[in-house]
């Protein structure tokens, strides 16, 4: 059991442990990002002081999410871990069938904690809570462009009614205007404690200094729950009480040729995709129809990686909302899981013949990427946009990744991201 480790994170899919990850980083706390839960030991080095575990839990079968996240929560305790947090996405999970109920359920059981906080806010990103309800850009989740999400389409903005088909207790939101009185809290945690079992409580959180009242109320919970936005907060909090030195600055640039994988449908990749094709990016587009019906193949696919190896090249299968919206779910699910094969291998093919930069767009698309390059621990490094960071893998400390959520990043993300990694840039 190590001494140091001051918080252990899991997260429901890739995109999001890489997301915390950099906001942790980014505030001086060095932390280590395990695709899974390690089989073996890795060198992380004795300044590691966080550890994010990357799970695919987001839209796994209820059982397998829960108990692939209590071994990893169990694993990070059996490193000493001082707390634990869940993170999920921002946006939350509005499925009937999702997995955040049940996995918060079983932690707080599991580990015998009375309540913990549902906090997925992340104003920097415009995904704020207020009288719990999340929103988007001002815009009510469900009512916002990611109700027309493939996999999770968005069917309510109010977390306490998106907890009541998953979760087996009750939640209780928390108004900004108490922050200034912790007794009433405090008094609200005692009633709900007297009449529950376990129970959840939903911060307002759409102002940036919410953060900070948030986690001087709760900071302290032996498990958190939420999205990124209150990593900050966390990390100054870390440093104060651990008497935390600033990281040394690192060189994150590398040599070698650069990747574009794009397999998310979000609105800001489609932006980002139109953006770099302006630039005169070359790219290629991957169908997954062409893929059935072998009018496009694996070979053909390759052979475009290998005439452009002098060039950064982009491979997308992204396709707009009204192009999904012909295909039935099951379709859908289908092609999705063609399309991330497909573009994992795409992956792999790429880093076999040298190209050291592999940028890709799409939490799915992240997961099984990460899955085929086969990777276990990365060190994480500085960030291309909120919540995007670069990575090294520990197995191979040429390679360099970046990782990005569906509708993260700024227009010219996919440029800013080769420019961040390319060897001349080194900086942190």
């Amino acid at each position: 059991m190590r001494d140091n480790i001051i918080l252990g994170c899991i997260a429901d899919d890739f995109t999001g442990a890489s997301d915390i990850a950099s906001f942790l980083v980014n505030n001086g706390i060095n932390t280590v990002l395990y695709n899974g839960i390690p089989e073996s030991d890795l060198e992380v080095g004795e300044e590691c002081q966080v550890i994010v575990i990357a799970l695919k839990t987001r839209t796994d079968e209820k059982r397998k999410a829960v108990n692939e996240s209590l071994a990893a929560l169990k694993w990070l305790k059996g490193q000493g871990a001082v707390q634990l947090y869940i993170k999920y996405c921002s946006t939350f999970d509005s499925t009937k069938r999702g997995n955040i109920g049940p996995i918060v359920d079983a932690a707080l059981e599991e580990f015998n904690v009375k309540y913990t906080i549902l906090c997925p806010a992340l104003p920097v990103n415009k995904r704020v809570v207020r009288d719990g309800k999340i929103y988007v850009d001002g815009i009510p989740l469900d009512e916002s462009p990611m109700h027309e999400h493939p996999l999770t389409p968005m069917w309510d903005s109010k977390i306490s009614i998106l907890m009541r088909e998953q979760s087996k207790y009750p939640v209780l939101d928390i108004s900004a205007d108490l922050y200034d009185y912790p007794e009433k809290v405090n008094k609200l945690i005692c009633e709900c404690s007297k009449s529950s079992e376990h129970f959840y409580l939903v911060p307002d959180y759409y102002e940036d200094k919410h953060a900070e009242a948030i986690v001087d109320l709760f900071g302290d919970l032996q498990i958190l729950s939420g999205g990124s936005g209150l990593v900050s907060a966390m990390a100054k909090r870390f440093q104060e009480k651990y008497k935390i030195m600033p990281m040394q600055n690192s060189a994150w640039g590398t040599s070698g040729g650069a990747i574009i994988l794009a397999g998310s449908c979000s609105k800001a990749t489609l932006s980002q995709i139109k953006d770099y094709e302006s630039r005169g990016g070359k790219i290629y587009r991957i169908y997954p129809n062409k893929l059935i019906d072998g009018t496009q193949t694996k070979i053909m696919i390759n052979q475009f990686i290998m005439d452009n190896l002098d060039e950064n090249i982009l491979l997308y299968s992204s396709a707009s909302a009204q192009e999904l919206g012909k295909a039935s779910e099951t379709d859908r699910m289908e092609s999705a899981k063609i399309l991330e094969t497909a573009i994992a291998n795409a992956a792999n093919d790429a880093v076999n013949a040298g190209i050291t930069r592999i940028i890709v767009a799409g939490g799915e698309t992240s997961g099984a990427v990460t899955k085929r390059l086969g990777y276990s621990g990365y060190k994480i490094g500085p960030s291309i946009a909120p919540g995007v960071p670069v990575m090294i893998p520990l197995e191979n400390e040429k390679i360099r990744l970046v990782l990005k959520s569906g509708n993260f990043g700024q227009t010219d993300f996919f440029t800013r991201a080769l420019k961040m990694t390319c060897e001349e840039i080194d900086q942190v």
